[in-house]
């Protein structure tokens, strides 16, 4: 089974909430909303997406719900070969799911987003890709310097305190003290704890750095792994529980 999250940006406040879970078992595709719409409709008036109105229903699909599919280039295209070589997939395995997890389908048009359930590599660990977040609001000597990265260069990931706009954030800097970009919001809540579980264990590199003129969101693709004990569980706060039971058999 493979798992997606979808989150919802608050206009005003530019909080991010995670609004719904998409899955993809046995050829079927599921979507079902999780607490945090419950919270987002609470404390930013978030309301139904108009494919899902119902906030208490499990959707089935035999093909990807259209809210996920318009996010995605089509094979077609003549730019989606340099699309998927952003991303860093491998042949053959450019699914939908794949690519959503990958990049994030975002939109210019609406505040959504998508981002992956991580899983356990060959070796047991956690694993996960994601991109630099905030390169925009770097200057352009660090978007440039971005460009010089290797792959397998090692970043460190801290945690910036002062920042005006999410007590909870973390920035990503080379060994010779270069800023870089951010760490996904979504992902900072697993990162602190297995920071604190696991200090000397918790690595990140460069996977990838895409030239110029590649968006700024699919600049630098970064790799984490990090130890992943049997008491630790990805998202597993009340506010990513499903609001009804779904195919799976989770309860919120």
């Amino acid at each position: 089974m493979k798992t997606l999250f979808l989150a919802w940006q608050d206009p005003t406040s530019r909080t991010w909430f995670p609004v719904g879970k998409l899955t993809s078992e046995g050829g079927l595709y599921y979507f079902s909303y999780l607490q945090g719409a419950i919270q987002a409709k609470e404390q930013a008036n978030f309301q139904p997406l108009w494919s899902f109105p119902d906030l208490y229903h499990c959707y089935s699909s035999a093909e990807l719900f259209p809210l996920f599919a318009n996010r995605l280039l089509r094979p077609s295209r003549p730019d989606y070969k340099n699309f998927v070589q952003w991303l860093n997939i491998p042949e053959q395995q450019d699914d939908p799911i794949a690519l959503l997890a990958r990049s994030g389908g975002k939109r210019k048009t609406d505040s959504l987003e998508v981002f992956p359930c991580p899983e356990r590599d060959e070796q047991g660990n956690y694993h996960v890709h994601f991109f630099a977040h905030g390169l925009r609001h770097f200057p352009e000597a660090i978007q440039q310097y971005v460009q010089s990265l290797q792959p397998e260069t090692p970043l460190l990931v801290t945690h910036d305190l002062q920042n005006p706009v999410d007590s909870r954030a973390l920035i990503l800097r080379t060994k010779d003290l270069h800023f870089v970009g951010y760490c996904p919001r979504y992902l900072t809540q697993d990162f602190f704890e297995l920071i604190c579980q696991f200090p000397q264990q918790v690595n990140v590199t460069v996977e990838r750095v895409n030239p110029s003129p590649t968006p700024l969101q699919f600049r630098l693709l970064c790799n984490l792994t990090a130890a992943w004990s049997e008491n630790f569980h990805p998202f597993s706060s009340p506010i990513y529980q499903p609001l009804v039971k779904d195919e799976f058999g989770a309860i919120a």
